[in-house]
């Protein structure tokens, strides 16, 4: 939608190969006018897929909405090591394949799903003592990362070629596809790096409702670039709702407590809706009173595109 400043809403793209997320920005700040533009996450140049922009208000929803789980599809080549851990980067050793079997994949799944441990790239943008891990592994001087908690709620493997798997994950916010395959490579002993990725779901949000830049731009030249756009809740439909009176709403929308009017999930970031289907923002319910965390400008507010009930 529009309001004062510009477009406000969600837009879901299709980013190309090649580009980097701040490209995509870049390119859809100059289609839109609108300057505040905010992204979920990053994907790498090599990587296509699903990238998520806030514009407008809907910038202010962007912190709640960076932890939703992804899912993508790829592929990874065995037999070879990177410095970047995918094809972007320099060949650092080649290594024979050993043969597999379907029990050989099964293992594999077993041995990286669930709650592991993972090392990120050395070319990655994790930061320690106020350096980025890319920039010093530019230097030619990388980082000794350490591994962190990370979540493969889902992992399928499936034999393309000799050398080469198709991967699918479903994985937490901050998981490294990339870190991945080099593991399993490890684990084989014969090293792999990233040969493809395309990101196809962020939350509740899927590559099938994503615009390509071309569409976009098409769009732009015809005055239409509002159609793209999600109403500002769509990120946050894995939240419970709240709906509130009119002048409740009106008291959140001022950054005042209210006292909720029906039963909310405490310590739960939710969803904020007048009565009349406004969206509000973003609150939790704690001390018996319910606080907003960011909210929607009233002029920016959107009508719900689905019924909100509480618990939804």
């Amino acid at each position: 939608m529009r309001s004062g400043s510009g477009l406000t809403g969600i837009l879901l793209v299709d980013k190309p190969g090649g580009w980097t997320s701040h490209d995509v920005v870049a390119k859809v700040r100059g289609l839109s006018g609108q300057r505040r533009i905010g992204h979920t996450g990053t994907l790498d140049p090599l990587a296509t897929g699903l990238l998520v922009l806030c514009l407008g208000w809907a910038t202010r929803l962007v912190e709640y909405m960076s932890g939703h789980s992804k899912r993508y599809e790829g592929t990874i080549v065995l037999g070879q090591t990177t410095d970047t851990d995918d094809a972007d980067g320099s060949l650092l050793a080649e290594r024979p394949v050993p043969a597999l079997a379907e029990f050989d994949l099964r293992r594999l799944e077993a041995a990286f799903s669930g709650d592991i441990d993972q090392v990120p790239p050395a070319y990655s943008a994790v930061k320690i003592g106020g350096t980025r891990a890319y920039a010093a592994a530019r230097r030619g001087k990388p980082l000794s990362l350490p591994a962190r908690p990370v979540t493969v709620s889902g992992l399928s493997l499936t034999l393309l070629g000799p050398t080469t798997l198709g991967v699918m994950v479903c994985c937490s916010a901050g998981t490294y596809v990339r870190s991945l395959a080099r593991d399993i490579g490890a684990a084989l002993g014969c090293g792999a790096h990233l040969a493809s990725l395309r990101r196809t779901r962020v939350g509740v949000l899927s590559l099938e409702d994503a615009w390509t830049l071309a569409d976009l731009a098409g769009l732009a030249a015809a005055g239409g670039l509002e159609r793209a756009l999600l109403p500002a809740d769509e990120g946050l439909l894995d939240r419970p709702a709240a709906i509130v009176s009119e002048l409740h709403a009106r008291a959140l929308w001022h950054g005042e407590a209210v006292f909720p009017q029906s039963s909310t999930e405490a310590a739960t970031v939710l969803r904020l809706y007048s009565a009349a289907g406004m969206f509000v923002g973003a609150g939790v319910l704690a001390g018996g009173m319910l606080r907003p965390l960011k909210v929607i400008a009233g002029p920016a507010a959107v009508l719900m595109s689905r019924p909100a009930t509480v618990g939804n």
